[in-house]
């Protein structure tokens, strides 16, 4: 199955108030395993980066200025996530900012029922538990040691790690190959073996042979092996 993990920097929180885009960073994954194709891009959001979203992202007005607008780059990114599935921590707030971006360019926004949302898978599976994407690299071990400031793409690439984590993957496919190896060892284990180059000895001798014709000769007909060694 294929499935895209996203995720977005802004200039703040809420894009009813004017926030906008920055940057979206995406992975796309079959089968819960990355297949090298990314889709990465810094956007103009055609206003000032406050100081407090440079502090998060690092992206200032200046460094943004001569990058593309959404408006540029709506084909590509939906060309990229297609139809399948979309997978976001607290997607909620991404989803909110590219769908304002969408509904901007008179353009059909996604529906949430597409989106997976690993923020609320993280609280059902550890209630109680910190759930922030760093809390959850330190759980799950996960090395997050480039994550000096938040970044689209690295942040989606290390919540492939986490998905796969917080959905049983990488159990699941221990699972199948502890299950693939019995399979094949049954298989081996039923093979055929080949013929023997000659036939074993006999072990009885003469004597014993005679006295083992008398004794089923007295049985005649009524022998019960002789149903099964007819024909």
């Amino acid at each position: 199955m294929r499935e895209i993990v996203f995720d977005t920097e802004t200039t703040g929180l809420d894009p009813a108030k004017g926030d906008r885009l920055v940057e979206i960073g995406a992975v796309e994954i079959v089968d819960l395993a990355p297949t090298g194709r990314t889709f990465h891009v810094l956007v103009n959001p055609e206003r000032e980066v406050p100081e407090d979203a440079v502090r998060i992202h690092g992206h200032t007005t200046a460094s943004l200025q001569g990058k593309p607008l959404f408006s540029a780059i709506a084909d590509e990114f939906l060309a990229f996530v297609g139809e399948d599935r979309l997978v976001a921590h607290n997607a909620e707030f991404d989803m909110r900012f590219i769908n304002a971006e969408l509904a901007a360019l008179g353009r059909p926004t996604i529906s949430k029922e597409r989106v997976i949302d690993t923020l609320a898978l993280a609280r059902a599976k550890h209630p109680g538990s910190p759930a922030g994407l760093d809390a959850l690299c330190d759980r799950y071990r996960i090395d997050r040691s480039k994550r000096v400031k938040h970044g689209a793409l690295l942040d989606s690439e290390l919540l492939v790690e986490v998905y796969v984590e917080l959905t049983g993957g990488r159990q699941k496919s221990l699972s199948f190959a502890s299950q693939n190896k019995t399979a094949a060892r049954a298989k081996a284990e039923k093979r055929a073996y080949p013929p023997r180059p000659s036939a074993l000895a006999a072990r009885l001798n003469e004597e014993e042979l005679a006295a083992h014709a008398a004794a089923t000769a007295k049985i005649g007909d009524a022998a019960g092996w002789l149903r099964y060694s007819a024909g």
